[in-house]
């Protein structure tokens, strides 16, 4: 009985293991839509944080100039942010593939 509950067992760790599946391109229809609309989204994107930024730069020099501290304050996070927000947008790619290839080498 002992060994009937550790075959299946042994089944489940060796699929958990290598399932023998890997990313391939091409394989379903509608690949290069979707990632045309992923391009777009992040261009969407990338046009936002220019006005964002754009706005909190005006909020951090007008409440510099005007003496107050709260606008001055909440200018700078929104440039802080928008700043983050455009470093994050502009590397996504290159943070997916390094994740990725780097998962593809667990083993």
């Amino acid at each position: 009985m002992a060994c009937a509950r550790k075959e299946p067992a042994i089944r489940f760790i060796h699929l958990a293991y290598d399932p023998g599946i890997s990313p391939k391109g091409g394989g379903l229809p509608g690949l290069s839509v979707l990632k045309n609309i992923v391009n777009s989204i992040n261009l969407f994107g990338i046009i936002t944080v220019v006005g964002a930024l754009a706005v909190s730069l005006a909020v951090w020099a007008w409440g510099h100039h005007t003496g107050g501290h709260q606008a001055e304050a909440n200018g700078k996070k929104g440039a802080t942010v928008a700043a983050g927000a455009a470093l994050g947008l502009g590397a996504a790619n290159g943070i997916v593939a390094f994740f990725s290839t780097l998962g593809s080498q667990v083993h």
